[in-house]
């Protein structure tokens, strides 16, 4: 939402915020977000919110980390039982660290987080994002990043992209029986027998 007005932006962190998104091809979608405020004065607009959602997604700053209102937000999210996921973000900003982060996550919420996606470079050095699942590199060009180039895994994050699709591999095969024996096997791994995870949690940004 970086075209809106500051004015508009401060009145929206003030309320719910509902969102549509939609698109086609062969995996036709239609999303609604309702964006609730982060602000510790706004837990009974957030408890509102849980009541009828299908899902929620915890947004985590990378600088920040777990704070005691993410605390309180992912004990709203189990009193519903709402499937969610974490997303993790500033990752342009300065002293971000997402892996610290994953960690706190861990520690902090009881979450059995896994990586699903690496930062490619952190800070001012922040380009874009490579995908575990489907190994590919996600650039954003444009002044808001609204174009989205693919390419190549960059030659210097082999290894750690190796490191972090393994734990994700390991991560998941706990919960799925046909990847868990294909990981105890040593099998080579592909995209397509990665495609459980979408079962499980759905990478929505």
């Amino acid at each position: 939402m970086c075209w809106m007005h500051p004015r508009s932006i401060r009145n929206m962190l003030k309320r719910l915020t509902p969102l549509a998104l939609s698109g086609g091809g062969v995996y036709a979608y239609k999303i609604n977000i309702i964006d609730t405020p982060g602000h510790v004065d706004f837990t009974i607009e957030v408890e509102r919110a849980l009541r009828v959602l299908d899902g929620a997604i915890l947004v985590l700053c990378s600088v920040g980390g777990v704070q005691s209102q993410s605390i309180s937000v992912d004990r709203q999210m189990r009193r519903y039982d709402i499937p969610r996921l974490a997303f993790i973000n500033k990752l342009d900003r300065m002293g971000a660290n997402p892996w610290k982060v994953l960690n706190q996550a861990r520690s902090k919420l009881r979450h059995h987080s896994v990586a699903m996606q690496v930062p490619i470079g952190l800070e001012e050095d922040f380009k874009g994002l490579v995908d575990l699942v489907q190994l590919k590199a996600y650039y954003f060009h444009g002044s808001s990043g609204e174009k989205v180039v693919f390419e190549d895994v960059p030659a210097d994050m082999e290894a750690l992209v190796a490191e972090k699709r393994r734990e994700l591999i390991e991560t998941v095969s706990e919960v799925d029986d046909k990847l868990a024996e294909a990981f105890l096997g040593d099998k080579t791994i592909s995209a397509a027998d990665l495609e459980c995870i979408y079962l499980c949690v759905h990478p929505l940004l």
